[in-house]
C-alpha cells in the first residue's frame, strides 16, 4: 500500500497540454470518472456483502457461507419471477450474468483503452522533430508571464524551437543514402516530415482511434452484459416510470437464481437459491451515467474531427488563419509582394505542421500569445529572405491562388495625345 502512494505522490504534475479539449474529454476526465467508478464499486463489495442468497432453513452458518461463495464465484442467472425454475439440462433457459465479480476490472480495463490514443499520439508525434509539448508549455510559461523580459526571451524561445523545427525539415533525408532514409521515403511519401503533414496524418489518425474506441467499447459491451447496450440508456429511461423496474431490471437485476449440488453420503442433492447482488445497484447508475457520457463523447469527438479534417483539406482557411493574425500583429503591410509572401510563408514553411502548432497554441493558450508568436516567427522568416535575396522575392501572382478578399489594382484608360 506504501509503494502505490508514493508511486501516486511521485507522479508528474505537469499535464501535457499538445491536444484540444475534445481530446482530454477521452484521455483524462474520461478516465478519471472510469477510475472513481472502479473505486466506488470495489469499496462496496469491502463495505458489505457481496452476495446474499436465501438458503434452505436447515442449512447451517458454514452452508450459507459456502452458499453465499459458491454464487458468487459461480455466474448466476437472471429469471422472471412468472417463469418456471428451469431444470439441470435447459441451460438456454438462463440469463448467466458474467460481469458482476470482474466489474472493477472491467472499468480498469475501459480506463486503459481511452487511455491509448493519447499514449501513442504523445510517443510519435516528437518523431516530427519537434517537442509540440516543450513549445506549448512554452507557450502557456510566456502567456502569464507579465515581466516584459522574460516576455522576450520566451517568444524568442519558441520562435527559435518552430524555426529550427521548420528548418530541418527541408534537410531531412538529403545526406547519405541508407535503409532508413529509402523506407522514410517510400513509406512516409505522403504524410512523412519532409512533406510537411506528419503531425497532420498522426494527429488525425489519433482522432479516428478516439471515435473507434468509443464504437469498440459500446460493441463489447453488448457481449460482457447479454444486452443491447447500444440502446441502454433509452431503455433505462423507459424503465424507470415502471414500479418494478428495481427486480427486473434484466441487465442488471438485484435478485438472481444460482444452481449448486451438494454430496450427501454418496447421494448428490441439487438445490436452487434466489440471491441478492448489491453490487448491481451500482453498476446500473454506474452504466447508465456512462452510456449518456459516451453518447456525448462520441458526437463531440465526430464533430471535432470533421472540423479538424476540414482545416487540413483547406488551404485558404489556413492562409486566412495565419493572415488574420499577422494583421493583428501590425507586420503584414498592403504591399503587393507582401501578400505573396505570405503565401510563401504558410504554404512552403510553416507548411501543414506548422500551422497545425500554431493552432495548437491558440487553443491552450489564447489569442494574444499565438498572435505574438505568429507575428515573431513571420518577422524572423522576412528577415531570412531580406539576408537571402536583399529583397523579397518576385511572385508570380499568375500562378499563385487567390486569396480571399484580395484587391485588383485599378487600371485607367489612355487618354488620346493632344
Amino acid at each position: 500500500m506504501n509503494n502505490i502512494v508514493n508511486l501516486v505522490v511521485s507522479a508528474p504534475k505537469k499535464l501535457k497540454r499538445d491536444d484540444d479539449w475534445v481530446d482530454r474529454l477521452s484521455h483524462r476526465y474520461t478516465v478519471i470518472i472510469l477510475v472513481v467508478f472502479a473505486i466506488i464499486i470495489k469499496a462496496s463489495l469491502w463495505v458489505g456483502k457481496a452476495i446474499t442468497c436465501w438458503v434452505p432453513k436447515h442449512f447451517t452458518g458454514s452452508h450459507t457461507s459456502y452458499a453465499n461463495a459458491y454464487c458468487w464465484v459461480k455466474n448466476t442467472y437472471y429469471l422472471p419471477y412468472e417463469e418456471e425454475i428451469p431444470k439441470a439440462h435447459e441451460e438456454e433457459k438462463r440469463h448467466t450474468i458474467l460481469y458482476y465479480q470482474w466489474m472493477p476490472f472491467i472499468l480498469m480495463g475501459q480506463a486503459i483503452l481511452f487511455y491509448l490514443p493519447s499514449a501513442i499520439w504523445h510517443g510519435f508525434n516528437q518523431r516530427a522533430g519537434v517537442d509540440c509539448d516543450n513549445i506549448l508549455e512554452s507557450a502557456s510559461k510566456f502567456s502569464n508571464t507579465e515581466v516584459a523580459s522574460k516576455r522576450d526571451k520566451m517568444l524568442t524561445l519558441i520562435s527559435n524551437q518552430m524555426d529550427r523545427f521548420l528548418g530541418t525539415r527541408q534537410a531531412t533525408g538529403k545526406g547519405q543514402m541508407s535503409v532508413r532514409n529509402a523506407v522514410s521515403k517510400t513509406c512516409c511519401l505522403l504524410c512523412g516530415r519532409r512533406t510537411g503533414c506528419y503531425l497532420v496524418m498522426l494527429y488525425i489518425f489519433v482522432k479516428i482511434l478516439y471515435i473507434s474506441n468509443i464504437l469498440f467499447q459500446l460493441a463489447i459491451l453488448n457481449d460482457i452484459l447479454r444486452t443491447s447496450f447500444v440502446v441502454y440508456g433509452v431503455e433505462f429511461l423507459k424503465n424507470v416510470w415502471y414500479d418494478d423496474y428495481w427486480v427486473n431490471s434484466k441487465t442488471f437485476p438485484r435478485v438472481t437464481m444460482c444452481d449448486f449440488n451438494v454430496r450427501r453420503l454418496g447421494n448428490v442433492q441439487r438445490y436452487t437459491v434466489q440471491c441478492v447482488l448489491p453490487i448491481n445497484m451500482y453498476t446500473e447508475k454506474v452504466y447508465a451515467f456512462l452510456w449518456f457520457w459516451f453518447f456525448f463523447l462520441l458526437v463531440m469527438t465526430v464533430l471535432n474531427t470533421l472540423m479538424w479534417i476540414l482545416r487540413f483539406i483547406f488551404r485558404s482557411d489556413r492562409v486566412q488563419y495565419i493572415r488574420n493574425h499577422l494583421r493583428l500583429a501590425d507586420v503584414l503591410d498592403s504591399d503587393p509582394r507582401s501578400l505573396g509572401l505570405l503565401r510563401d510563408f504558410v504554404c512552403n514553411y510553416l507548411q501543414q505542421d506548422g500551422v497545425f502548432v500554431m493552432r495548437m497554441i491558440g487553443h491552450n493558450t489564447n489569442n494574444i500569445t499565438v498572435t505574438e508568436v505568429i507575428g515573431n516567427l513571420y518577422t524572423k522568416f522576412c528577415e531570412k529572405r531580406k539576408k537571402k535575396n536583399d529583397d523579397f522575392p518576385h511572385v508570380d501572382k499568375s500562378s499563385a491562388p487567390p486569396m480571399e478578399n484580395e484587391k485588383k489594382p485599378l487600371t485607367y484608360p489612355e487618354l488620346p495625345p493632344n
